[in-house]
């Protein structure tokens, strides 16, 4: 009997792994006309396996794919988006009211898809403020990512933290996330406003009163004990640059708004800045080696809400190199569309700032980005000539579709 049931436990125990190994996936999309790094190939076959793209042929032997139509559609890359906040309002709502996490970003995902939207890097605010942008949420946050997230998020989800200089607690903490790799991404924000600008300190205060329920006077008092951190926080934030070298994670500056800031980035060796003032910024951080990133919305709405560089100033003068969604998801799905239809440039080039251009920015550049064989098979399938230029027909992350829309 014992023998007996040996040789079952062993059975069961080959069957399991036999589940557990990945099943090959061949999937032909057939008649798509696609955008490829070269221009675009017309009704065409694309062919699929284990995720990732293996050829764009006319004529190919499709007999062991599934074989799937897309005649009249175009096939894009899937969006890569290196900066994004949109999700703060799923989780908070309202100052002082919150959903539930899981649910919060679960439906987060799906209007990150709904954008077009393949690969995401979640920018969690890691801040001197209590709530949404406290290190308790942010811990929160990459927990869910890296645990539960992984099996009911269909967007490929990487962490992007915003660590705002002044917040010198828990220190320790954020350079073992850096040590361990569960951060992908990391910018050095400093929105805490010099006492003497009024202007910067009514702007903060008034962002800040969207978001935390402090009284206007406890806000005051807790800038005002935040500005004697200022200068550990510098030195703190030496080291975590340094860290994030030595993982090989990259670094952004954010908002440089003068020389002095470029240098210091410059310094840093900033792989990407994110939203410098103007013109001629933007020109020496590309200078120096960092590509430059801006907000979608920028360009939708006609320029920037505070007044800086406008993303149509920017590809005039040719010191942008890619875009994210910033606070507003669509933006960056529509942005090429409107780079094309204002006549700045053809809409296969203007992709680019949404798909390769970020891919390559982030160190995903030989993964991501582009249809080609061997990439990862993340892609739009799109309906041309639409009333909003265009819309998404399907999303399609690592070869399986995730989305489908009338």
């Amino acid at each position: 009997m014992f023998q007996n049931l040996a040789l079952s436990t062993v059975l069961v125990v080959k069957l399991q792994q036999e589940l557990k190994k990945p099943k090959t996936t061949k999937i032909a999309i057939e008649g798509v006309d696609v955008l490829t790094s070269l221009g675009w190939e017309k009704d065409t076959t694309v062919l699929i396996e284990d995720g990732h793209f293996v050829s764009i042929k006319r004529t190919v032997n499709k007999d062991e794919y599934q074989r799937v139509q897309a005649k009249g559609l175009q096939m894009f890359p899937g969006i890569i988006d290196l900066h994004g906040d949109a999700f703060e309002r799923m989780i908070c709502p309202r100052p002082g009211v919150n959903i539930p996490l899981p649910m919060a970003m679960v439906e987060n995902d799906r209007n990150l898809l709904a954008a077009g939207i393949t690969t995401y890097f979640c920018s969690i605010t890691d801040s001197y403020e209590p709530g949404l942008r406290s290190r308790e949420t942010a811990r929160n946050l990459i927990d869910f990512i890296w645990g539960e997230g992984q099996y009911i998020l269909s967007c490929n989800h990487l962490i992007h933290i915003r660590h705002e200089l002044s917040n010198t607690k828990g220190h320790e903490e954020l350079c073992s996330w850096l040590e361990k790799k569960r951060i992908h991404f990391l910018s050095i924000n400093d929105h805490l406003p010099p006492i003497e600008d009024r202007y910067k300190w009514r702007r903060h205060i008034s962002s800040l009163r969207q978001r935390v329920t402090l009284s206007n006077q406890e806000i005051i008092d807790m800038l005002m004990e935040l500005q004697e951190h200022r200068q550990e926080g510098s030195l703190q934030v030496e080291q975590l640059v340094e860290l994030a070298h030595i993982y090989n994670i990259p670094v952004a500056s954010h908002d440089d708004d003068s020389e002095e800031k470029v240098a210091l980035s410059h310094r840093r060796r900033m792989a990407i800045a994110e939203f410098p003032a103007n013109v001629n910024l933007a020109a020496k951080e590309r200078h120096f080696g960092a590509s430059v990133l801006m907000g979608a919305p920028n360009l939708l709405r006609g320029g920037s809400h505070i007044g800086w560089m406008s993303v149509v100033e920017a590809v005039k003068n040719g010191v942008l190199d890619c875009l994210c969604s910033d606070y507003h998801y669509p933006s960056l799905f529509h942005a090429p569309f409107k780079l094309d239809s204002e006549g700045l440039m053809p809409l296969e080039k203007a992709w680019e700032f949404v798909s390769s251009r970020p891919a390559a920015a982030i160190g995903l550049g030989r993964q991501k980005g582009q249809i080609a064989p061997g990439f990862d098979a993340d892609f739009l399938l799109i309906h041309p000539n639409n009333s909003l230029h265009s819309s998404i027909a399907s999303v399609y992350i690592g070869g399986k579709e995730v989305a489908r829309y009338a």
